[in-house]
């Protein structure tokens, strides 16, 4: 059993088919679009951190309910779509991206008692669908398709798990890209909905014991605050099927300590519940209850919340952990409950020089995933550490799946890179044979491309790699329209990965580059904290030299570079645009932490508080208010062209954000730029986003960024 926090990273691996161009258009024909910003309305709002006075005169943009601020957005919306339209080839260019996306994609299938489920999407499905079928060899049947749930198709369907007997499953919907789950039961072999109904659920899956599940949910939110309110008391509950929610059984629950995280699942002998207790995205503590006894207690296993290990799996009282204790880059530890001091664990897999990114087990095995460079190497081995094998992958990129029940004999991995669409391998687990299971045959041919590693200096003189992604024939000249892309935090790590949308850009003479900042995992948690707190700025120094590295060995200039990035990774393209404003000539902050004083205040923003800082406190508040990107746009200052993008929905990282920022970017902005906000309705963080909404950003983003860097752009055959 692998339990994580959250999911922060969501792998789309697509695939495509290649047109030929028929003719060209440069975007430096056209003239600049003249753009009239929307008034944004300023407040006398000042708040005191530590004896400094900070103006907030956009906090009113905070209320995304009050009709001033919907009326802002309508507006807002409104100048962006006409700056878009007027973008001559943008129709094309959404064209092109439709019929790249229109192939079929489906998932690893995975099984549950005699059945395989796998999700599939036919080409332009607004959700993927669920399907599942009687053994390898069955008829697919629907199981469940989301996209009759909503005539938008922004409702999400996710199976959170199977009862032990695999005769009910759980499931999660979620709708317009909230991070609220509601939680329903259905019966497997008739896909009959019982009358189960959870609300209010946020990061947790479903467990089952017996005849019911384990499950984490908040208290119901207040009525007009769901996607802007401060979540508080995550505590985990168990269901009994056929109950109605308000007879839950409450599990667990720290009143002392509101802004808690709690979530966990039943190991597979049934035996215990392990829970995991965190203050935010970084370290927590863990702890287990033995469910065959009557009144069991919760345990400490590790205390928080300085480390994370994670119980993977257990034979008897015999636990199988990775942890980064003693070792930053990680190790699987066997512990005794019986006698869990440290001087009696039993080392199974080592701290090797490589990151152990995860362990998974099937089929009797252990799976260790390690992260060489950002991409992935597999190992298999025995519980105990013995016959370790290497498991060959088609090459150099990501790899991800090899996970079952003790007693699977068949497993499922896919891999991929940035030129090797995703592909299903079948595992056998006794012969240790793989095979291709599923393959899409494309209009593409890898060789047209290259895909390659380098390393390069930051300001500090750290060495951090990088992928770079070019036609094999593209000349070296400086004038390639380049797309830099990052993250840079939260311990997450960027893998290599196939989209179709970057073709769009790799088809038109672009480069594709990204890389591996500090803040992520790729090298352990040394990597990861050396640049989080406060040494946030080492991420940002490492993103500007990556940009820096791409114009010096001339594979772009400051007048043909894009940066990208979401989320945190929005924040990344916030501070640099802010701190280097004359290095970049687009910028895409996604759904980005803008306001970096008050980010804490916001639904789940707190528990990023081990990753940020806070700033209640003094130095921390000074280390914010050094890069904060909304407290460092300066008046006179030319920025960047600029799209930022969010959704009405973001519970996660609310719109406050972008909509702060962007006022204040038009405020001080000069120049002839345009520095527009693109806001999404019915949509989230990301997630769960239907495929007509993905086609419609990836267009605006792609045309907005060819228009501002005057990038030669091919149109198709019709």
């Amino acid at each position: 059993m692998k339990n994580t926090l959250y999911c922060l990273i969501l792998i789309f691996i697509f695939i495509f088919s290649q047109c030929a161009p028929s003719e060209t258009e440069t975007a430096a024909k056209n003239a600049n679009i003249p753009v009239n910003y929307p008034t944004s309305k300023k407040v006398d709002q000042v708040d005191k951190y530590h004896d400094t006075d900070i103006k907030d005169e956009y906090r009113w943009l905070e209320d995304d309910n009050a009709d001033d601020t919907k009326a802002w957005v309508g507006e807002q919306n409104k100048v962006t779509k006409g700056y878009l339209d007027q973008i001559p080839f943008r129709k094309k260019i959404r064209e092109r991206y439709e019929e790249l996306y229109n192939y079929p994609k489906l998932s690893s299938p995975f099984k549950a008692g005699d059945y395989y489920f796998f999700y599939k999407n036919d080409g332009l499905q607004n959700q993927s669908v669920i399907y599942y079928q009687k053994g390898l060899d069955g008829n697919p049947e629907v199981f469940i398709d989301p996209n009759a749930l909503s005539e938008e198709g922004t409702t999400a369907i996710s199976l959170a798990g199977f009862s032990n007997d695999n005769k009910y499953v759980t499931y999660s919907r979620q709708d317009a890209g909230s991070d609220w789950q509601k939680l329903y039961v259905m019966e497997v072999a008739t896909k009959k909905q019982l009358s189960d109904e959870l609300e209010w659920v946020k990061f947790s899956g479903a467990s089952w014991k017996g005849d019911g599940f384990f499950y984490s949910r908040y208290p119901a939110p207040k009525e007009g605050a769901e996607f802007s309110g401060d979540n508080r008391n995550h505590s985990v509950y168990f269901h009994k099927l056929g109950d109605d929610q308000s007879k839950d059984q409450l599990v667990y629950e720290d009143p002392k300590n509101p802004n808690m995280y709690h979530y966990g699942g039943v190991t597979e002998d049934q035996r215990f519940f392990v829970l995991y207790a965190a203050p935010g995205t970084d370290g927590y503590a863990v702890y287990y209850k033995d469910l065959n006894k009557k009144d069991g207690k919760f345990i400490t296993l590790f205390e928080g919340y300085k480390n994370k290990s994670s119980v993977v799996h257990n034979i008897g009282d015999k636990m199988l952990i990775q942890t980064d204790i003693d070792a930053p880059k990680y190790r699987m530890i066997e512990l005794d409950i019986k006698s869990p001091d440290k001087k009696n664990w039993k080392e199974i897999i080592p701290e090797t020089e490589n990151l152990l990114r995860g362990v998974s087990t099937g089929g009797g095995k252990l799976f260790a995933s390690y992260l060489q460079d950002a991409t992935t190497r597999i190992y298999q081995y025995d519980y105990d550490g013995s016959n370790k094998k290497e498991m060959k992958l088609p090459g150099l990129g990501s790899a991800f799946g090899f996970s079952g029940k003790e007693g699977d004999n068949t497993l499922f991995y896919t891999f991929t890179s940035f030129i090797y669409p995703g592909t299903i391998f079948r595992y056998d687990v006794k012969n240790g044979t793989s095979e291709e299971f599923y393959k899409t045959e494309l209009k593409f041919n890898p060789g047209d491309y290259v895909e390659k590693q380098i390393f390069y200096t930051s300001k500090d003189g750290t060495k951090v790699p990088m992928f770079i992604v070019h036609a094999k024939d593209l000349k070296l000249d400086g004038t390639a329209p380049t797309y830099l892309y990052a993250y840079g935090g939260f311990n997450v790590n960027l893998t290599p990965s196939f989209s179709t949308s970057r073709i769009l850009l790799l088809e038109n003479g672009g480069v594709f580059a990204m890389p591996n900042l500090r803040g992520g995992g790729e090298y352990g948690e040394e990597w990861h904290k050396g640049g989080m707190l406060l040494n946030k700025q080492n991420v940002f120094d490492d993103f500007i030299a990556a940009g820096e590295y791409l114009i010096g060995n001339n594979y772009t200039s400051k007048d043909k570079l894009a940066i990208a990035g979401g989320s945190n990774g929005g924040l990344l393209v916030g501070a640099a645009m802010t701190q280097r404003p004359d290095l970049f000539a687009v910028a895409l902050p996604a759904v980005g932490v803008m306001d970096m004083l008050r980010y804490h205040k916001f639904t789940v923003g707190k528990g990023w508080i081990p990753e940020y800082g806070s700033s209640d406190n003094p130095e921390d508040f000074k280390n914010l208010l050094s890069y904060s990107p909304l407290h460092n746009l300066k008046e006179g200052t030319e920025y960047p062209a600029t799209m930022v993008t969010t959704a009405d929905h973001d519970d996660r990282v609310v719109p406050a954000h972008s909509f702060k920022f962007a006022a204040k970017l038009q405020e001080v902005h000069q120049g002839d730029n345009p520095v527009l906000i693109r806001i999404e309705t019915n949509a989230g963080h990301g997630a769960g986003k239907p495929t007509s909404k993905i086609i419609d950003e990836q267009a605006d983003i792609w045309s907005f960024v060819f228009y501002n860097t005057n990038a030669p752009v091919k149109y198709l055959k019709q």
